[in-house]
């Protein structure tokens, strides 16, 4: 009899889904392949205890598949939580879609797409991340019923970047509140890491609030473009992470909050649009706390977006959605005063409110 010694670098390959360390349980993963088109896609469907899951479709030109299927996990499963402790009717899910947005995304690959999306019968909706527009939900709409942010002239909600923006603003203000005492952000200084969609539209409230801000991009024109508009600060450091900040917004790509970043972060308080920022949410939360840096929940204060599109499926006013969105204040409040309190990190008492009301949903539902 002979044992195979299988190398912890190689694990990955033995169980691909189950065995990722980003899988929580995950009620279904769809992958989607189209010769024709070109299109290889993932849906990660993590929980619909509360209702269909709803998550935006990303288009990265990911290094490999393992990287994809991790990003996919890991933001449907934030997802569950962004919608749990917003108060929203639905669930967790989220797409990827390998390839260069730039170069390689086409009406038929987002036809071709939306076909998948359709063929899970509303289990799944999706709607606009990285890499999209609202241009490719509304060809997505073409052939589904079952997407959300299509533009304003066809009955959607839009654009959800300038809610998510705003989202982050009033997290961020709240976080202000709890560290500094003040939740005005006149002369405080920020570092913008990303100024996509969100990103510029988060410089834009923060400079008529009077911040100081300074702003890092890997798109030189569009950092120059920006910082221009807004009167912003340009970082040309080698180190974005030990900048003397007071707030650090990441509103790029997530895991920025990793090994070899936390123990170079200055600022006080960490509050952006950033999905998954901590790459270890255990064990870079803890070591926030440590260090007393207070960490704003991405899956709470970057909620705006979701709560936008959620208008589309629950007939929400502007007035409502902009009431919901500025929620997300008081809510942060309430989980930095149960992080005190109970001595745990911000992250997990977020986790913990946007778990305990799915478990309660479920029980409900277990019990009819």
């Amino acid at each position: 009899m002979t044992t195979d010694i299988i190398n912890s670098n190689e694990l990955h390959k033995v169980d691909p889904v189950f065995g990722q360390i980003s899988f929580d349980g995950h009620e279904q993963v769809v992958f989607c392949n189209d010769k024709d088109t070109g299109l290889k896609a993932i849906i990660g469907i993590h929980n619909t205890v509360l209702g269909p899951a709803l998550g935006g479709t990303r288009m990265w030109k990911y290094s490999n598949e393992w990287e994809a299927l991790n990003d996919v996990l890991r933001l449907s499963r934030g997802m569950s939580f962004k919608s749990s402790i917003s108060g929203l009717n639905l669930g967790g899910g989220k797409a990827v879609i390998i390839g260069d947005a730039k170069t390689e995304k086409t009406p038929e690959l987002m036809r071709k797409f939306g076909e998948y999306v359709d063929s899970l019968s509303g289990k799944y909706i999706t709607a606009e991340d990285v890499g999209m527009e609202t241009k490719d939900m509304d060809t997505v709409r073409e052939v589904t019923k079952y997407v959300t942010g299509i533009s304003e002239s066809k009955g959607g909600s839009g654009n959800p970047s300038p809610i998510t923006a705003y989202g982050v603003f009033m997290g961020m203000k709240a976080a202000a509140k709890h560290k500094f005492g003040v939740d005005n952000l006149a002369g405080k200084r920020v570092l913008v890491q990303g100024i996509g969609h969100v990103g510029e539209v988060l410089v834009q409230h923060l400079t008529n609030e009077g911040a100081i801000v300074t702003i890092s991009d890997i798109n030189e024109n569009r950092l120059h473009e920006v910082g221009s508009k807004y009167g912003a600060k340009i970082f040309t450091g080698n180190d974005l992470y030990s900048l003397d900040v007071d707030i650090y917004a990441p509103c790029a790509l997530g895991a920025t909050i990793n090994d070899d970043t936390i123990s170079k972060i200055q600022a006080k308080v960490i509050a952006g649009a950033a999905n998954n920022q901590l790459a270890n949410e255990v064990i870079h939360g803890k070591l926030l706390k440590e260090k007393g840096i207070l960490y704003a929940p991405d899956f709470l204060i970057n909620a705006g977006g979701v709560i936008n599109v959620y208008s589309e499926l629950a007939n929400l006013t502007s007035a409502q959605v902009m009431e919901k969105t500025e929620n997300i204040y008081n809510t942060a409040m309430d989980i930095f005063k149960l992080s005190d309190v109970q001595n745990i990190t911000t992250h997990q008492a977020a986790l913990n409110i946007a778990q305990k009301r799915i478990d309660d949903r479920k029980k409900e539902l277990q019990n009819k």
